[in-house]
């Protein structure tokens, strides 16, 4: 038999469910290992939803956007984590789910996968493609350096580079290497002296430390700063093993500051070595060359034109005598046989002057300034003209009259 007073609603089921799964302290508080599937980040609220599997067993999770601001790497699918979670109900659907408070990625620490996924990041806009990186000047007058103006990497240029080329100038921009207000100091410092335009190369770095401490160096927004400068940047920062994005992004990576101070700079008692050899060099040429010419002018003595000149000037004056004579000589002949040729030319020109032929009784008979070649042109009383040898005559037509064949 039914009892109202046993009677439930849904409501107060999920609700009453919930206040168990709430109220077992070992559920508030707990770690779990999974696999991340289904992960959606919600970009206006920052939320993120997602399903933790192990297996064939899977949970439904959600992370609210006050503890995931606080990660940093981005959660993807298939990606194996370990999460600090509490366990409750969602009343609207009457599903449990998990509460996560912290996430870690299993196996790797947070700071690596984060380190890989923004590499894999800019890797892809090209920020550290070789192609657009700038050659490092090879005698450069004035160093900028972006660094703690109190830490040793600074000592260590100094250093190095009053040692090695006391010419240098070195101009500091200091900033915070260490710490979040690190990533905004070193950008602005950077900025500042790439847009001075007077360095010829610039150092960002600093010493040592964790990875925790030279994570500023792996900034995105100061890994494209150091890409857009237009001064050529050597990124020297911690060891030789540390890597961080700087010295993808960086036109040169130095394993040290020290070593990058060197690779800025020129030694200046191997250029005063290397100027000595070029010095002897020079000299080694310049004495041979004069050698090789006094040689030349010796053989050039010995020759008949210095020895005798008189009689060399005499053979090549009979030379040029007997030159102009054949050319003399050449010339009048052309002309005599371009005359008699313009002769024969003139007497066969005139031979087909049809003029010339008037002069034998022949003449030329027209009509209206017309030849004529046929009497059937002409009819009874049209006036002709006639040219002979010596004028014209007019003449009006009788009679005309065919020829029979």
């Amino acid at each position: 038999m039914l009892r109202l007073d046993s009677l439930l609603t849904v409501s107060q089921l999920n609700r009453y469910v919930k206040s168990i799964l709430d109220g077992d302290f070992r559920l508030r508080d707990l770690y779990l290992r999974g696999e991340i599937s289904n992960f959606t980040n919600h970009y206006r609220s920052g939320h993120f939803y997602f399903t933790l599997k192990e297996g064939n067993c899977a949970v439904k999770a959600v992370m609210f956007a006050n503890y995931a601001n606080d990660l940093l790497f981005e959660p993807e699918n298939g990606m194996a984590v370990i999460v600090r979670c509490s366990v409750s109900l969602y009343e609207r659907d009457g599903t449990y789910q998990i509460y996560v408070y912290d996430m870690q990625p299993d196996g790797k620490g947070a700071l690596q996968v984060a380190f890989e996924q923004l590499y894999r990041k800019l890797n892809m806009q090209g920020l550290f493609d070789e192609a657009r990186k700038k050659p490092i000047p090879s005698f450069a007058q004035r160093i900028g350096v972006v660094t703690s103006e109190t830490g040793a990497a600074l000592q260590d240029i100094i250093n190095i580079l009053s040692r090695r080329c006391p010419m240098a100038q070195l101009v500091l921009a200091p900033a915070l290497v260490q710490g979040e207000d690190a990533p905004f100091s070193l950008i602005r410092s950077l900025k500042a002296l790439d847009e001075w335009g007077n360095c010829d190369v610039i150092i960002i770095g600093r010493g040592g430390g964790s990875m925790e401490d030279l994570w500023c160096f792996n900034d995105e927004r100061l890994v494209m700063q150091v890409a857009a400068c237009k001064t050529p940047v050597i990124s020297a920062v911690g060891h030789e093993t540390d890597f961080t994005l700087c010295d993808y992004a960086a036109d040169l990576r130095a394993p040290t500051p020290s070593a990058a101070t060197e690779l800025a700079s020129v030694d200046q008692q191997e250029l005063q070595n290397t100027m000595e050899l070029l010095r002897g060099r020079i000299a080694a040429a310049a004495f041979g060359r004069v050698q090789q010419c006094s040689h030349r002018l010796e053989m050039l003595k010995d020759r008949p034109c210095f020895r005798q000149p008189e009689r060399e000037l005499k053979k090549y004056t009979k030379n040029l005598e007997y030159l102009a004579s054949s050319i003399q000589i050449a010339w009048k002949n052309g002309i005599i046989g371009r005359q008699e040729r313009l002769k024969m030319q003139a007497a066969r020109l005139n031979a087909l002057n049809p003029l010339a032929r008037l002069a034998g009784g022949y003449s030329v008979t027209m009509k209206d300034g017309e030849i004529l070649s046929s009497v059937k042109t002409v009819q009874q009383g049209d006036v002709l003209q006639i040219r002979l040898a010596d004028g014209m005559l007019e003449s009006e037509v009788t009679k005309v009259s065919l020829l029979e064949e």
